[in-house]
């Protein structure tokens, strides 16, 4: 261990970190990851009597939701499950870990951010890093060969996380995925429908869905000029675009990969293009392009896509682009994302520097929050025969979408509500516990989300701001004369009217009044 001299003076270096981030209002998550290192030095001086200090924080890229931010996040989740409901599909769920030959190789580069546990004497195990591979294990292992499902479940990467943009190295997925043998791009355009349907149900402002194809991303590399062995690792390159500017992509491709500027200018050409179904059209008349069998018949799969796109009603929000190329190695046909146009509010440059979204691109602050494609060949990785499923399934980016719920919330005026309460049984008098907790009983008995103070005689003042502060609409007074005459009074906390109703009818009169608001 460093002597004490040295934990001092980096304790001293530490906190004028500190110190000027909190000078130059820097975002909270930077600040909270240096002050959390600066309380490791303290604690590694120890106490008075030399005891190691523990420090209280949570684990890199993780973090702790409190009642608000999980009111937010339940409403997010019920527009996205009943979205997958209505939609026909099921629910399963897998094992958090899986035994790492699983996980390996299905990511490309990406392989380096799996989790692998400490060998517990046992099998080697990892977490899990998405839910798309331990889905496609469930099917082969359980020999299921067509299923609609929806899974919303924890995954971990050990990312560089920017907290700010809603990375995370634990974070929620919800994924909804179609295995089984169906007609070209049937199942393709539903998985698009089902995002334009929830980021438009959510509100999160004008978002595009760019797709493309991998079968015209190799045939667009094969024409060009590159290796067969480099298709995946030029499709990472090109991963990048959206976050790096095309020179920096190209050098990428250059100096790191390998290629040649002339093949790298020629793929240059092509992902800068954009359009709808005219530009599926235009690339099949392309000399050089239509020489490839497999970027055509990618091109006439998109083609159809694009007419049932239409059919159901999303082509305002399609676009068809070549520089879309999704890094995991899964992917065999169609590829999409879902971006949202708008910028978040200001993000600090540090959380920019960090994504590298810089230059134009920086109004797209928050990233990608949907994305998928097809993978017929995933399956049959894991079955014996090499028995292939056609699957294709969407992910929606929970993650990026609370970020932006959260921020709109701390905008708004608006107060969220953490708790359900319909009304609070209150007393005027004192003595009264008794028949508060009989009513209080009563009420949930009849399925009435009610609450009680937790006091033989509370004031009635104290009741009263009780629901003012938690947003409980209604209260229910109990007092000696209401007991006599077997009514209640019923309270209504914002307009603070009150009426006496009957003991028999107050069950129905909340409902009423609640359902009402």
């Amino acid at each position: 261990m460093a002597d004490k001299a040295q934990i001092q003076a980096a304790i001293k270096v530490q906190g004028e970190v500190v110190r000027k981030l909190k000078a130059e209002k820097a975002n909270k998550e930077q600040i909270d990851e240096e002050v959390a290192k600066l309380l490791e030095l303290k604690a590694q001086l120890g106490g008075d009597e030399g005891k190691h200090q523990f420090v209280l924080k949570t684990a890199k890229g993780t973090r702790d939701y409190n009642p608000k931010q999980m009111a937010i996040r339940e409403k997010v989740f019920n527009t996205i499950v009943s979205c997958f409901k209505r939609h026909g599909a099921e629910t399963i769920d897998t094992p958090v870990f899986e035994l790492k030959e699983t996980l390996t190789g299905k990511y490309g580069e990406d392989s380096k951010l799996i989790y692998d546990l400490k060998d517990q004497g046992g099998e080697l195990l990892s977490l899990r890093y998405d839910l798309t591979v331990p889905f496609a294990r469930y099917l082969a292992m359980n020999k299921i060969t067509n299923i609609k499902r929806y899974h919303i479940a924890k995954v971990y990467r050990r990312d560089n996380p920017a907290m700010t943009r809603g990375r995370y190295r634990e974070f929620y997925q919800c994924d909804f995925d179609i295995a089984g043998q169906y007609d070209p791009m049937i199942p393709d355009a539903e998985c698009l429908k089902i995002v334009h349907e929830i980021l438009s149900e959510l509100e999160l402002g004008d978002f595009r869905i760019k797709v493309n194809d991998r079968r015209i991303l190799d045939g667009m590399f094969a024409v060009c000029g590159v290796p067969d062995e480099k298709f995946r690792t030029i499709c990472s390159t090109v991963d990048k675009l959206d976050k790096m500017a095309w020179e920096d992509v190209k050098n990428e491709m250059v100096k790191d990969k390998g290629l040649s500027e002339e093949v790298a200018d020629q793929i240059g050409n092509y992902v800068s293009m954009q359009g709808g179904m005219d530009l599926a059209e235009r690339l099949l008349q392309d000399p050089k392009l239509s020489q490839s069998k497999q970027a055509c018949a990618g091109l006439m799969d998109m083609k159809q896509l694009f007419s049932y796109l239409e059919l159901f009603q999303v082509t305002d929000k399609v676009v068809f682009d070549l520089s879309l190329a999704r890094g995991l190695d899964y992917y065999t046909g169609i590829i999409y994302e879902a971006v949202l146009m708008q910028t978040l509010p200001a993000p600090t440059p540090t959380s920019q520097e960090q994504n590298g979204a810089v230059g134009e691109d920086a109004g797209v602050s928050v990233g990608s929050v949907a994305g998928g494609g097809r993978y017929d060949g995933l399956v049959g990785m894991f079955d014996p025969k090499g028995k292939k499923v056609p699957c294709v399934g969407v992910s929606i980016g929970i993650e990026r979408i609370f970020s932006i719920m959260e921020q709109k919330a701390e905008a708004s005026a608006e107060k969220v509500r953490t708790t359900e309460t319909q009304v609070l049984v209150a007393s005027a008098q004192k003595n009264l516990l008794e028949e508060r907790l009989r009513l209080t009983a009563e009420l949930w008995n009849a399925g009435i989300k009610a609450e009680v103070m937790y006091k033989k005689n509370p004031k009635l003042l104290s009741q009263l701001q009780h629901c003012e502060e938690t947003g409980i609409p209604l209260v229910a007074i109990l007092g000696e004369q209401e007991l006599k005459d077997g009514v209640v009074k019923l309270r209504t906390v914002a307009t603070r009217e009150e009426a006496d109703v009957s003991r028999a009818e107050l069950v129905n009169e909340i409902k009423k009044r609640t359902s009402e608001s």
